[in-house]
């Protein structure tokens, strides 16, 4: 049996999934590059990221049940309450596929990463 290609754009990855979960993949990836307009799009690890003066910025992935977003940004207490019910193990979040996907806390989350990233710059 032959192995399964890791993809090469994220165009490629998304195309990987069924509609329905390629649909939130594509609005998160219209999040982020909303928030990061200046982020190169890449594959690492095999999943999608976002690259931001030549240091990944943010991933995310798809899942049977889940998106994950990585990392956790630091953020402040009103954040870190907000994506509490989110947090999955080390430094992942996961976005529930059975429920409403909160994009807007998305933008708000790779906003942090931005300023976590740049020094507040």
């Amino acid at each position: 049996m032959a192995a399964k290609k890791s993809p090469t754009t994220i165009d490629e990855y998304l195309g990987s999934f069924p509609k329905d979960t390629r649909i939130i993949l594509e609005n998160i990836r219209r999040a982020i590059r909303n928030t990061a307009p200046d982020a190169i799009e890449t594959i690492s690890y095999g999943i999608p990221a976002f690259d931001l003066k030549n240091r990944h910025l943010v991933f995310f992935a798809g899942w049977k049940h889940h998106i994950s977003i990585y990392p956790i940004p630091a953020g402040d207490e009103a954040l870190q309450h907000e994506i509490s019910q989110y947090k999955k193990g080390k430094g992942t979040m996961q976005f529930p596929l059975n429920k409403p996907m909160p994009y807007g806390l998305i933008e708000k989350i790779v906003a942090v990463l931005i300023q976590d990233h740049t020094g507040g710059k």
